[in-house]
This record gives C-alpha cells, structure tokens and sequence, in this order.
C-alpha cells in the first residue's frame, strides 16, 4: 500500500518543473515526470549517467526547495554498516561500565549489559539518521562505487523505511525520506536495486537546456558568448575521443572563467589559456589545444550565429 504523500509536494509535473527551476535546476519534462512520481508515489529514485550531468544537485535542489534536511551517503569501496547506518560508541559504554564499577552498581550484571544498547549509546550514520528524525532528503551519492554485498542492506532502508538494530529492534521512519540514489555507472547496480526504484537516465542536456542552465547559473555572461560557448561543448561531446567530457557544471565555470577575462566571444587563444577550467586530463587539453582548439571555435560561432 502506498502511503499518502506529503501535503507540500508539487502538485503536477509542471509545478514539479518549476519547483527544480526555483533552485536553479533546469529539467526537461521526462526528468520533472521521474522526479514528481518519484515524490507523489514516495519511491525512492534511482538517476544513472555520466558524470557530470546534473545527478546530485538534484538531491540538493530538492532539499532547499521542499524544504527537507539534506542526508548524503557518499558511497565508496569497503563502505560498511558501520559507516553507513549506526555503530555502537565503544568508547562512551567503557565509560558507563567504569563508572558503574566506581559506584558499586556493577553488581547486576545483566542489567548493566543490557543498559549498554540504549538509544543514547548507539551514532547515527546517513541512513539512520535520514530515517530518526524530522523530514529529510536522503541521498545516496555515486552507489556503484560501493561493494556489491552493501547493496543487499540498502533493500530494507528503501523498502519498508527502517533499519533493524539486533539489540534494539527495529526503528522505522516517521516521516520517510524523499530517496535519491545515483550511479555513474562503473559497475551495474543489482535488479533487486533498481526493482524498488523509479529509474531514469540523466543525459547531457541539448543546445537549447544547456543555453537555459547558463542564463539561470551564470547570468552575468553575455547571451554571444553563452551561446558560443555552449554549441563548443555540444560539439566537443558529439565527436572525438576523449578521457573525460565536461559536464554542466564544467560548462558554466568555463562561460563564467571567460567572463572574468573580459571575453565577448570565443577566441582561439583564449580557449587554449582556460582549458584547463573545461577539461581535467592533460591528454585531453594536449589534444584539443592550438588547431584542434580553432577549429572548434569557428564551427561554434556558426552554429551560435544560425
């Protein structure tokens, strides 16, 4: 059974749309669609794509906008249960059994062991804490970096909205977390993943989405310039062999990187002295620099001036 949605959420896609943009995120409507199901239907969703194409800030901008507190996992190789949900503090239970010791209380054992898994002795992890407390947006940031056997604990926490604790039992969210997971895809993230989720693939946005993204983000660059830049980006992702193509965010500190040097438009010598603000691998900028570079600029400046 689906539980009812909560009463501030966007009311249709397009509000949906227009709650995105008032953060700063401009989304076409298949992405707005995925997000507001993802929020009505209170499904956790799952957003897979290259890096740098707008997954995380998602996250973000629906925790500003709703408002929720912002939870992030960030997943990496030999994340554990410990680092993930809860631990027990070792350290403050010593302390308990010393002082019961010093007090002469340590006499019932039994009571003393099991007043050492009390709430106050248990740390609060991402997961855990996205589930006790008020409402929260849970993001679970880049999951293929993680063990696959870590994605079997994850079913619980994004099934039935609870963490089961062995000596406590199980805490179940009051208000369940609005769930984002994202995935550059290095690895596939298991079916038993992906069933329990509203999946959609984010991809680099076209011409027009991307123009619109720098006019919101960077509005102190001028419109030619904008323009230029962005049909060199589409271009430089459409064709070439690259290590790393730049995201969004590498387009918009670009425009604004030339901005600061006073650029109108595009300039060979000017993208050969910033492309370090485009690219991150030196092979790459070694390959794009100087003919490559110009050849680029002249075939932006005629798909901006079409």
């Amino acid at each position: 059974m689906l539980e009812a949605p909560a009463a501030n959420l966007p009311a249709d896609v397009s509000a949906t749309q227009h709650l995105l943009a008032a953060g700063g995120y401009v989304a076409d409507r298949a992405l707005a669609t995925a997000v507001h199901l993802a929020l009505r239907m209170n499904r956790p969703l799952f957003l897979e794509g290259e890096p740098g194409t707008g997954k995380t800030e998602i996250a973000k901008v629906l925790a500003a906008e709703l408002p929720r507190r912002l939870v992030r996992l960030q997943c990496y190789d030999g994340l554990d249960l410990s680092a993930a949900a809860y631990e027990w503090d070792h350290a403050k239970q010593l302390m308990e059994i010393r002082l019961a010791e010093a007090s002469g209380s340590a006499g019932d054992r039994q009571a003393l062991e099991s007043g050492l898994y009390d709430r106050r002795f248990l740390l609060e992890r991402p997961l855990l804490a996205a589930l006790d407390g008020p409402p929260a947006v849970l993001l679970i940031d880049e999951l293929d970096r993680a063990d696959e056997p870590f994605e079997a604990f994850l079913l619980e926490v994004l099934a039935d909205n609870q963490i089961t604790v062995p000596e406590l039992g199980t805490i179940r969210a009051k208000t369940p977390p609005v769930v984002v997971i994202t995935s550059n895809r290095t690895r596939e993230v298991h079916d038993a993943i992906r069933r329990r989720c509203l999946y959609h693939w984010v991809d680099y946005p076209d011409a027009a989405r991307e123009r619109a993204i720098l006019k919101l983000r960077a509005p102190g660059v001028s419109e030619r310039l904008s323009a230029e830049v962005v049909a060199f980006v589409q271009r430089l992702r459409a064709g070439g062999d690259w290590f790393k193509l730049p995201g969004v965010a590498e387009t918009i500190d670009w425009a604004r990187a030339l901005a600061a040097l006073d650029a109108t438009e595009l300039e060979p010598a000017a993208v050969d002295e910033t492309l370090g603000v485009l690219l991150k691998y030196q092979d790459d900028i070694a390959k794009l620099r100087g003919e490559e570079a110009a050849r680029l600029v002249a075939e932006a400046r005629r798909d901006a001036a079409a």
